[in-house]
Formats: C-alpha cells, structure tokens, sequence
C-alpha cells in the first residue's frame, strides 16, 4: 500500500474550487513566466536553451529540498514501486518536452501561431479521457473547451488569422507539444490518489531537470568549431543547433556558456522564471489538476494567454487591444462553463 496523500478538503465541493483556483493561479504565473523570457530575451539576449535548462533545474532543486525536509517517507514509499517510477519519468519526460517543444514551435511558426498548437492539448486530454471511460463529453466542458481554443486564438492573433502560418514542421512540433503536455497532464493521474501529490510533482520535475541538463550540455558539446578557429555559438534548441552545425559561422567569438546578466536579469531568470514562473506555477497547476481531474485542468491551464497579456500591459505597458478583451471574456466563459460543470459533478 502506498504512502497516501495527506492533502484534504472539507468536501469534494470545496476541494474542486481549492483546485479550480490552483490551476488558475499555475497558468497566470506561466503569462508571468512568459513577460520574464520576453524581458530576458530583449534585453540580455538569452538563449531559449538556457532558459530552459535554467528554469527546470530551478524547479528541480526546490521542489527535491521541499520533498527532502518535508515529506522524506512519501519520497521513498513512491520510489519503492517499479510502476510508479516509470510513471514518473514519463511525467518529467513530457514535463521538459512541453517546455523544448513549445520553444522549437516559436522558431517553426511565430509566437501566435504556437499558442494556438498549444492549446488544442485541451483536445487531445478531452478526447483520450473519453475514449478511456468510453463516454462522450460533458456538455459544459465541450462548450468550454470552444471558448477556450477561442480565446486563446483570438489573444494569440489579435484576430489577424492572417498571421497563421503552419509550414509541415512547425504544425508537426506544435502537435508535439500539444501532446506533451497530455502527456504529463494525464500520466500522474493515477498515482494521485494512492501517493503524496506533492511528492509525485516534485519527483517529476527532478526527471524534467536531468532531461534539461542533459540537453543542453549535448547542444553545447556538439556545437561545431569552424576551420578558421573560431568558436561556434551554442544557440537556442536541438533544431537551431543542428542548423548551425551545417552551415558556417560569421561570428567573430563563442557565445558564452553561461550569459552575461546583470542582477536585474538573474532576478528575472532565477525569481521570475525558476522560481515563480516554474517552481510555483507548475506546482500550483499540477496540484490543481490532481484535484479537478485532467480535463478540467487543462482547460483552466488555457487560461495562460490571459494571464501573459495583463502581465505584459501592467509590467512592460502593452496596451490592451480589443481582441484581447474578446479573449478575455471568453476566457471568463470558459471559467464559468468549468466550474459549473465541475461543482455540479462533484455535488
């Protein structure tokens, strides 16, 4: 029998609003996440691989130090069972692969259009929680899962689906990333109630930071030195890095492993996008997920533009558009639509 988890609610009402709010607070501190990387991109010139590997190792040292001090037993009664650890390393495996593929998706597309690709993994966990209790779905989380691709196709375009491109690579990583994050979305589904939630999570995200590592070191290592002697830069992902390994460099120097940040950019890595925008906000949003269930909690994590655009008008002074504000009260539909349906379940 396994370490259970000592998370509990009053009821399972208030245990749904408990997760309803984690959720919504997980996927407002990705749109926070997402401000940082903008921030750190414009104004430093960070590589997308590091802030990759930064952000989950970040994660990965917190969430081992909080199981470690807190919940030593839970760690060890999990890591006892065979089943669970391969569980575990496809839940970190798809935790990293969300974050490299979405990036590779930008690089691929542009931003808007990665978005959308994104969003339609509330499709994909719709559709295998279906199939799994053989059912069709809900009435109000269909309905939901309308206004959310909505949303978050509305915010993502500014209603210009012109600015849509979906050349054969980029449409095959936005469905790769769509369908990583099914993957660490549905994969602890079933260990939630028999272990600590916590401990699942942060077991997940220590794979999710050894997968970093070792990706980014292997992009660092296979960055190629020209003839002439000067040093290859180490770039941004897998896709970029192969590319730049075919091809010859103009660049008069290497880019360091490590970038030149002053305390305002590390404050920005480490805090905002480690700390906040990973350790916290896939903490939250997990934990949520564990309490609303698969489908619920996907949707709410579409929530994520929304939480990127007001952050990004208060923080960096983007104005608001009036596709934003459609988006937003579609989002708002979308919100209601899912707690309707999961307080009327749960009652």
């Amino acid at each position: 029998m396994g370490w259970r988890s000592s998370d509990s609610a009053p009821s399972a009402h208030g245990r749904f609003w408990l997760g309803a709010a984690c959720a919504l607070a997980g996927a407002t501190l990705w749109g926070f996440s997402g401000a940082c990387i903008q921030f750190l991109v414009e104004g430093y010139a960070v590589s997308s691989a590091f802030i990759s590997f930064t952000r989950a190792a970040t994660a990965a040292v917190l969430f081992l130090a909080l199981v470690l001090a807190t919940r030593r037993e839970a760690l060890l009664s999990l890591l006892g069972s065979r089943a669970a650890r391969r569980t575990l390393v496809l839940f970190g495996v798809g935790l990293y692969l969300s974050q490299i593929t979405y990036a590779i998706s930008i690089e691929m597309t542009n931003a808007g259009t990665a978005t959308v690709l994104q969003a339609t993994c509330t499709v994909f966990v719709m559709l295998f929680t279906c199939l799994r209790a053989r059912r069709l779905p809900r009435p109000a989380d269909f309905a939901g899962l309308v206004a959310a691709l909505a949303a978050a196709a509305l915010i993502a375009t500014q209603g210009d689906w012109g600015v849509i491109v979906l050349p054969a690579a980029g449409l095959a990583w936005g469905i790769a990333n769509a369908l990583s994050e099914t993957l660490y979305i549905m994969a602890p589904q079933r260990l939630y109630g028999r272990w600590d939630r916590v401990t699942i999570i942060g077991v997940g995200m220590v794979v999710s930071g050894v997968a970093a590592a070792i990706v980014w070191l292997a992009a660092a290592a296979s960055a190629v030195v020209p003839a002439a002697g000067a040093a290859a830069p180490i770039d941004a992902s897998p896709v970029a890095a192969a590319q730049a390994a075919a091809s010859s460099f103009s660049a008069p120097g290497a880019m360091p492993l490590v970038p030149a940040l002053d305390a305002v950019g590390w404050l920005a890595l480490i805090g905002g996008v480690g700390m906040l925008g990973t350790f916290a906000a896939f903490g939250l949003f997990l934990y949520g997920v564990s309490l609303v269930g698969s489908v619920k909690g996907s949707l709410l994590g579409v929530a994520e533009p929304v939480g990127a655009m007001v952050i990004a008008a208060v923080w960096l002074g983007t104005p608001f558009s009036a596709a934003d504000w459609g988006g937003l009260v579609l989002m708002a539909a979308m919100i209601a639509l899912v707690s309707l349906s999961g307080s009327r379940e749960k009652r």
